[in-house]
């Protein structure tokens, strides 16, 4: 009996020790960082210095320990390209050399983005641009960076995933933080997935680390410095060993309701403010300290956590949802300067796509701007760098001067290339006797729309379509006290141009289809009152059988900026009136000075707007777009997606928690649609909209006015009560906003929305032609054509290293559903690839006949490579 007692006793304990030596192993990640705050601590040089030391002395640690164990060898992990960039620039080629060899093997990580960004006040190209000094280095050094992501702040777009994606990325870590927040610690703590697959509308998506933050009881878990107990440290091994058992006991795969069911976990970042951390010894003694029989931890770089996720856990959830803008909208404190950085950004399609035209016939013509170029593309990389707030002695005397110099770095250059361009474009075309001068669309569909063109010749003149043979109307026009000859261009045909001449013979009359009586102009279209104010308080839509399209709500009109009195200001002024168009010019004193420019068009349904805001400015300010809707639905481009203005429980793209709904991202356009009406509102200069009386908490989903932010400080801190961003709008004294409306007699229609502030944007572009005998004696143009109408080209330029390397297309299926299409060029495809957005190539795709025949997918943005001859 005693015999088979013990027995049955050696036998539980043995299955016990079986079962606990069954228990999956849990895998602990360290990562060590030092977060960049950017010209918050210290200047450029401070910084500079800061990173290029802190390579060095990472460098030294990777090389002394490398005949460790795996898990305890140093690593490092940078939190932007721009530490990468910065040891290029201050390091030997050898050393840099060394650097790389240390991203190569897994010691040293870089992301994708240049500096830790704010992304919702980014227009998208902006954001694909500042990535492409990290797409430089992949394809130079036969390498790729697979991390993107954000920090601090507590929102990030919908669409950055997709984006992120289609440039590389797999894998994001997004830690906040609790300061300047105007979101309460359980709100933002109440996170219903902490690894997840962040995914677009186009269903590309990244791997997402996004633990749960609350400063109170979670931290330093979720935040930007998950590894960091104490502030400041007293003694670094025993403040970041207090964590593992932290992270041992959040991997719970046995409860059922376990907030993290998972058995790999991972604090990441350590330097928190600091400019500069050096801590290396220290990691590789807490990872030896922790590791067990059934527990391991490793010193390790972000990417090494998430393929451990990645080949483990291959059913996460995903989500597909915008968390709204918070630290985004700090960059409306300097509005202006911010407007500018969004004006050279769109200019920038139409300088590229003439200068791919004019480098297929002279490939190296920009070689000089290239430096001026990667400092452009660093504009973008930097310029929405998070630490707007503002607060520090280095951010308040230093960074506002920085900021301008990138924007004017950006606007140098794409001026630049613009005017370069439509020089030589028009030395490629042949010449007359009488003057001509070419017309060229950048974008990829026919247009008929209003062209340009400086003039200081004798008028009138009678211009000549040469396509067409025909006359065609023309008028003078001033701008900014230049004198131009405006014509109304029809079938310029996409991505290219016509050619038409001038004459200096007397015009034929043309009739005038646009009428002024007092406040009100009219058209075929429209008819619509400006006040003297510049609030428009009537539209009447005469393709909707003259629906009124304004309404009086909350005290505001339409393209109001809050007067309170519709006739404060001058007499209204007839300006630039011909058989074109028509403008209408407002002067107020009240709230502030301020110009408001309405346009109405003969043949167009555009409504232009252009307003300026005369004086220095410090509060908050708005102008109001008021709408006489029935409970429409409101739609706007965010980054990469358009997205709808609901929560996700009510079928829109904002989430049912841990959002901020008081400001919406303002890129190309807003629509407000009813079942089978709406109105488009075109933006090119505002980066944010109110809608409605949406609130922090609260999203006014049926609202009929938006209200475009013109600038301001939006928010005071919690901690001290003072603001975020720089005051006064640092002095500026003249503003700038263009908008421009239209309407549909039908629901929504995305693709016809982004055409549509697309060509307001993107205005026809002009240049005289100089060519000799030589030259082309084509009239018409066309480099590139789209099949599917659904399928807009976004951009057009020669490849980073050059037009040999092959012409860079960017396409943008607007569709909900995948689409076959072909690319046809007036050349020949000769072979073609697709590449990431920042041009790295990912696979061969083989011509048909000529052409790129390719499936894209819906709502999926591609870029490819196309050699042509």
């Amino acid at each position: 009996m005693k015999y088979r007692i013990i027995t049955l006793l050696t036998a539980i304990v043995l299955q016990s020790f079986n079962v606990l030596n069954a228990q999956p192993i849990k895998r602990l990640y360290l990562a060590n960082d030092d977060h960049t705050d950017f010209m918050w601590t210290g200047n450029v040089a401070t910084y500079d210095s800061a990173f290029v030391h802190m390579l060095d002395y990472y460098l030294e640690k990777i090389d002394s320990t490398k005949t460790n164990p795996d898990d305890f060898q140093a690593r490092f992990n940078c939190d932007g390209s721009y530490w990468m960039q910065t040891y290029q620039k201050y390091r030997s080629p050898k050393q840099f050399e060394r650097l790389i060899s240390a991203i190569k093997s897994g010691h040293i990580s870089v992301p994708l983005h240049a500096l830790i960004n704010c992304y919702g006040g980014m227009p998208t190209e902006a954001a694909i641009r500042g990535m492409y000094y990290a797409g430089q280095i992949e394809r130079k050094y036969d390498l790729r960076f697979r991390m993107a992501g954000a920090m601090e702040n507590n929102t990030i777009p919908l669409g950055m995933s997709s984006i992120w994606a289609g440039s590389g990325a797999k894998y994001s870590w997004y830690g906040i933080g609790g300061y300047g927040s105007q979101m309460s610690y359980e709100y933002r703590a109440d996170r219903r997935n902490q690894l997840y697959n962040y995914t677009g509308l186009d269903g590309s998506s990244v791997l997402m680390k996004w633990y749960i933050y609350d400063e109170r009881k979670t931290a330093p878990l979720g935040g930007y410095a998950e590894t960091r107990t104490i502030i400041p440290s007293k003694d670094a091994v025993k403040e970041i060993g207090s964590l593992i058992p932290r992270l041992d006991a959040m991997c719970d795969t046995i409860s059922p309701n376990s907030k993290y069911p998972f058995n790999s976990v991972a604090a990441y970042g350590y330097g928190h403010d600091d400019l500069e951390t050096y801590l290396s010894p220290e990691f590789i003694q807490v990872a030896k300290n922790g590791t067990t029989h059934n527990r391991k931890v490793r010193v390790s770089v972000l990417e090494d956590f998430f393929r451990d996720v990645e080949k483990n856990y291959t059913k996460l959830p995903s989500e597909s949802v915008t968390y709204g803008n918070e630290w985004d909208f700090l960059s409306a404190s300097m509005n202006e300067t911010t407007a500018k950085m969004r004006r050279a950004t769109e200019q920038l399609r139409g300088a590229e796509a003439l200068a791919t035209v004019v480098s297929l016939t002279n490939p190296h013509f920009a070689d000089k701007l290239i430096d001026a170029k990667n400092k452009a593309w660093d504009s973008f990389g930097y310029y929405w760098e998070h630490d707007w707030t503002g607060d520090s002695k280095v951010a308040i005397n230093e960074r506002p001067a920085w900021q301008i110099n990138l924007q004017k770095n950006l606007t140098t250059y794409v001026d630049t290339l613009q005017n370069l361009s439509a020089k030589l474009l028009g030395n490629q075309i042949s010449q007359s006797v009488n003057p001509r001068f070419f017309v060229f669309n950048s974008l990829s569909w026919n247009r008929n729309d209003v062209a340009d063109l400086a003039w200081d010749d004798d008028y009138p003149v009678k211009v000549i379509d040469l396509q067409a043979k025909k006359e065609i109307p023309s008028q003078l026009v001033t701008k900014s006290e230049k004198i131009y000859i405006r014509i109304f261009a029809e079938n310029i045909p996409s991505v290219g141009y016509k050619v038409f001449e001038i004459r200096k013979e007397k015009p034929a009359e043309f009739p005038a289809a646009i009428t002024v009586s007092g406040e009100t102009i009219s058209n075929s279209f429209y008819s619509l009152r400006l006040s003297r104010s510049g609030a428009i308080t009537e539209i009447t839509d005469k393709r909707a059988n003259n629906r009124q399209l304004v309404k009086f709500i909350e005290g505001r009109y339409l393209n109001d900026l809050g007067s309170g009195d519709v006739d404060s200001g001058k007499p209204i002024e007839v300006e630039n009136a011909g058989p074109i168009s028509v403008t209408l010019k407002a002067n107020s004193e009240y709230p502030v000075k301020h110009t408001v420019r309405v346009t109405l068009y003969a043949n167009s349904p555009r409504i232009e707007i252009e307003n300026s805001i005369d004086v220095n400015f410090g509060d908050v300010k708005t102008w109001a777009f008021s709408f006489d809707l029935n409970n429409p639905t409101t739609r706007h481009e965010e980054l990469g997606a358009v997205i709808t203005a609901k929560t996700e429980t009510n079928g829109g793209h904002y989430s049912s928690q841990n959002a901020r709904y008081d400001w919406q991202t303002f890129n190309h356009f807003a629509n407000m649609s009813e079942a089978d009406y709406g109105v488009t509102i075109s933006n090119l200069d505002c980066s944010f909209f109110k809608l409605g009386r949406s609130s922090v908490y609260t999203l006014d989903e049926n609202a009929s006015q938006l209200s475009a932010l013109a600038g301001g400080q939006v928010d005071k801190k919690w901690e001290d009560g003072g603001y975020l961003g720089f005051p006064n709008q640092n002095g500026e004294t003249s503003f700038h906003y263009n908008f421009a409306l239209s309407t549909h007699q039908s629901g929504f229609d995305a693709v016809g929305s982004m055409k549509f502030s697309l060509e307001h944007q993107n205005p026809l572009l002009t240049g005289e032609v100089s060519g000799g005998k030589s030259a082309s004696k084509q009239n018409e143009y066309s480099l590139l054509t789209v099949s599917d109408s659904n399928v807009l080209i976004w951009s057009v330029k020669p490849a980073e290293e050059g037009i040999d390397k092959g012409v860079i297309v960017r396409a943008w299926n607007m569709d909900n559903k995948d689409v076959d299409c072909t690319f046809t060029s007036d050349l020949i495809v000769q072979s073609a690839k697709q590449t990431t957005h920042i041009e790295t190539d990912v696979e061969t795709i083989a011509p048909v006949s000529g052409t790129l025949k390719t499936n894209l997918g819906h709502n999926r943005m591609e870029t490819f490579r196309l050699f042509l001859k």
